[in-house]
Formats: structure tokens, sequence, C-alpha cells
């Protein structure tokens, strides 16, 4: 069984210099009215980003984003899905953004996976906000499977860059949830993301805090974070 919230949360107080320190590190998410308000462009956008910046620099991405935007045509998805494979073989050769075939190809797939998602749920941001604390680990498994090169920490990653509420398996969370014994297998099995969903879930009952704070505040409490002094 997890450990109650108050646990935790003390112990991070007492790692991090106080409450007053813990909170001024804490950052909330959207609310899902709001995420629901997001446009798909700006998924399709964030979704290229986080696959870019997987195995690379994540520096050299933010600084060469511009040229992507502009590569992409601002990620536009109906422009998007119109670019055939000579066009996108050129992008790939591209020195202006990064050359690499395989994932300039995964722009125009996303941009397919988010049109048929917004054909049946009026926009993808709309299909996002559907999800709770209680079931986000569904829609993870939902952007490994349908999406490309979504799986692993690039679709969570990419949820927290827009806002999405969500946990995250940083280095220190994982470490706290299997030294707690909760997960025990690799984090993309079924059973590990419906053991560490229903620890948050837990969490956030007790608190009422969003899944990105209680994520932060694992990560404080455990690991490598030290005490402020």
């Amino acid at each position: 069984m997890a450990e109650k919230f108050a646990q935790i949360y003390t112990r991070a107080c007492e790692r991090k210099g106080g409450e007053a320190a813990v909170e001024a590190l804490l950052s909330t998410p959207l609310s899902r009215a709001d995420v629901a308000k997001l446009s798909d462009h700006r998924f399709l956008s964030a979704m290229t980003k986080k696959v870019f910046q997987s195995g690379f620099v994540w520096r050299v991405i933010e600084q060469k984003w511009p040229n992507f935007e502009a590569a992409f045509f601002d990620f536009n998805i109906d422009k998007v899905l119109l670019m055939p494979d000579e066009m996108l073989e050129q992008k790939a050769s591209d020195p202006s953004i990064v050359r690499n075939y395989k994932k300039v190809m995964t722009v125009r797939e996303n941009a397919l996976m988010i049109k048929d998602v917004a054909r049946e749920h009026g926009s993808f941001g709309q299909f996002v906000s559907s999800f709770s604390a209680e079931n986000i680990t569904d829609l993870w498994l939902f952007l490994k499977q349908r999406g490309a090169r979504l799986g692993g920490n690039t679709g969570p990653y990419m949820l927290r860059a827009m806002g999405v509420d969500t946990f995250l398996f940083s280095s220190d969370v994982e470490d706290y949830l299997r030294k707690q014994d909760i997960i025990d297998g690799g984090l993309t099995s079924k059973k590990t993301l419906t053991a560490a969903n229903a620890a948050f879930a837990q969490w956030q009952q007790e608190s009422g805090r969003s899944l990105q704070e209680l994520s932060l505040l694992v990560a404080f409490s455990w690991g490598s974070n030290q005490r402020r002094v």
C-alpha cells in the first residue's frame, strides 16, 4: 500500500527547507476545460518537439524550433497531411532542422492520428481533457499505440509541456515507486502503469492536489534532491 500523502509532504518539506520553500517550487497544470480549448496544431507541434528531443540535446532543438515551425507550416494539420513523401524526404535533409528521416515522418503520422481523434471527439484537446487522474495512464497507452514514437516518457512529457495534468516517471519518482514496492516491472507495462496511476489517484483524493504537484512532491521527498539552506 502506498504511503499517505501527509508522509510524503512532510518529508519533502524537511528536505527542501520548509513548507514555504516547497510550495514555491510547485507548478500547476491547466484546468481540463482549458485543455479542451487547446488547438490541434499546438498538440502536433508539442509531439514533434518531444519526438526530436528524445535521445538528442534538448537545447539544440529549442534553438532550431522556429525553423521547425516554418518547415511544417506552423504544424497546420491539413497542410501537413498534404505533404507528399518527396517533400518530407527533403525536410529530412534540411540542416536548418534536424536531419532524421524517421522522426520527420512522424510529423505526418501524428497529424493523421490527431485528425482521426478530432473527427470523433471534436478536437484532440477535447479528447485529452476527457481523461482524469484515475485513468491518465490510459492516455499514455493511447499515445504509444496510436501515435508515432510517443511511447515511453515521450508522450507524458509532451502532455506536461502542453499543461495537461499528469505525473511523470522521473528518475526520483521511479526510484520511489520501486523502493516502496508500488511497481516492480518495466515502466511501459500495463501492470506498472495501473499500479502507479492508482497510487497517484490515492494521493490526489487525500490531498486535492494535481498529479503534476504530486509528482513534484514525490520527487522532492526522495532521491538526490537536497534540502535548501
